[in-house]
């Protein structure tokens, strides 16, 4: 088991509903909880079938070098990249309209 934290923009009530089965939501959109890998994968193939336009990141603790693992579904103007073995995020610059 692991702590594991989601953040979601955007996503529709099912979708918060079905993180609230698993997770508690502690803020708006934000929801933590201990789960195993198989619950954390399980709880990833949600995201990625009823997301849709929403976006979503997902982070648990784990024993790289950081001390966590995260991963992102949906647009934002966050993206992880890998700097030499080491996930990191960079900023996309804001779109102008």
């Amino acid at each position: 088991m692991a702590m594991l934290v989601v953040v979601t923009e955007a996503v529709p009530p099912r979708m918060r509903g079905r993180l609230a089965i698993w997770l508690l939501e502690v803020r708006a959109g934000v929801y933590v909880g201990d789960v195993s890998k198989r619950i954390r994968e399980m709880i990833w193939e949600q995201v990625q079938a009823l997301a849709e336009d929403g976006n979503v990141v997902m982070a648990w603790a784990s024993s790289h070098e950081s001390g966590f693992e995260f991963q992102t579904y949906g647009r934002n103007r966050r993206q992880p990249i890998d700097y030499d073995g080491l996930r990191l995020v960079r900023f996309l610059p804001e779109e102008h309209n």
